[in-house]
């Protein structure tokens, strides 16, 4: 709290103040007293004023910089009124009850908004589930009656699947800790089940799948990890250079600290201005804006959301015309066996 600040607040109320001593002086000029007297009552009521005044900066100023300290070290500063010192002065009080009822109200309503998006997750997630039935019960029908109609059909059936499961885990993306399970895991398995949920549409693309090296334990939640899979798998089959058939090579590394899955493939690349963007929420880029790739820029940012909240590190090289490089880095001792 300025001084000057405090001094010019307190203007009118010093000019009052010195008016009054002024009047007292003359009234006392009008009298035969002493000159004791005429100069003690002045200089009392000032030096009186004076202190009082020196109290209520004292009181003022340091709860004013310990309330702008307090907030500038709370991370969440709306709880401003729940950790902030109790002041000894009117207005301080009446300050500190106005944050707590903003306080209250603010919560009340975030409380409200809550609850509406938890209710819309909620309907989401059990639309996603019932839609799975009539899928799971076209794509029976379609194994039944196999002709080139049938198996255009059973491949937009697929890309359906895809978008539900992606709007599934995006529903889920903020309550990952709610869902997912932490255990020992191989990677060869966790791939291995990736590969299989796009077998049909890697051999339709006649994509050539290079995997070596996965004999290696990773401690995550499975089920999470091929859905991110998936997505970069898919990414990298919407994204193909048109006289060369894509390659995707998937293998990993083991170092002291982590162990690294490698994704890669030859590609159409990525420009290297767009490269820090693509986990982003709905950026595209370039690529995304070709005709017929119909990119919705959601797929690498649930990747990057999702691995953030597991603790897992995810990183991208890529060069135009030659490919692209995904690594998804699993750090050691990071979790809990909870087998």
């Amino acid at each position: 709290m300025n001084i000057k600040v405090f001094i010019k607040d307190k203007l009118l109320t010093t000019v009052l103040v010195l008016f009054g001593i002024t009047t007292i002086e003359i009234f006392l000029l009008a009298y035969p007293v002493g000159n004791f007297i005429k100069i003690y009552i002045p200089l009392t009521v000032l030096g009186l004023y004076i202190i009082g005044l020196s109290i209520e900066y004292i009181q003022k100023r340091n709860f004013y910089n310990n309330l702008s300290k307090v907030l500038d070290e709370l991370e969440e500063k709306y709880l401003i009124a729940e950790v902030v010192k109790e002041p000894n002065f009117i207005e301080g009080k009446i300050l500190k009850n106005v944050l707590e009822q903003t306080d209250k109200s603010m919560i009340e309503n975030v409380n409200k908004y809550k609850y509406s998006q938890e209710e819309y997750k909620d309907y989401i997630e059990l639309w996603i589930h019932e839609i799975k039935i009539p899928i799971a019960t076209s794509k029976l029908i379609v194994e039944n009656n196999k002709n080139e109609v049938t198996k255009s059909i059973d491949e937009e059936l697929d890309k359906v699947e895809n978008y539900i499961e992606q709007a599934l885990f995006y529903a889920r993306s903020n309550t990952v800790e709610k869902d997912y399970y932490i255990k020992k895991a191989k990677l060869k398995d966790i791939v291995n089940e990736s590969i299989k949920k796009n077998k049909n549409a890697l051999i339709q693309d006649r994509i050539i799948i290079n995997i070596h090296d996965l004999d290696f334990e990773v401690s995550t939640d499975s089920k999470w990890i091929v859905f991110i899979l998936n997505q970069i798998i898919q990414n990298s089959r919407k994204y193909v250079m048109p006289d060369r058939n894509l390659e995707i090579e998937i293998y990993a590394k083991q170092n002291p600290e982590n162990v690294i899955l490698y994704i890669k493939d030859n590609g159409i690349g990525i420009k290297k201005g767009e490269i820090t963007r693509v986990f982003e929420k709905g950026f595209t880029g370039t690529n995304g804006r070709v005709s017929g790739k119909k990119s919705t820029g959601i797929g690498l940012y649930l990747c990057k959301k999702l691995c953030d909240k597991l603790g897992i590190g995810i990183e991208l090289n890529s060069i135009k015309d030659v490919g692209t490089e995904v690594r998804i880095v699993f750090p050691k001792n990071s979790y809990i066996n909870m087998e």
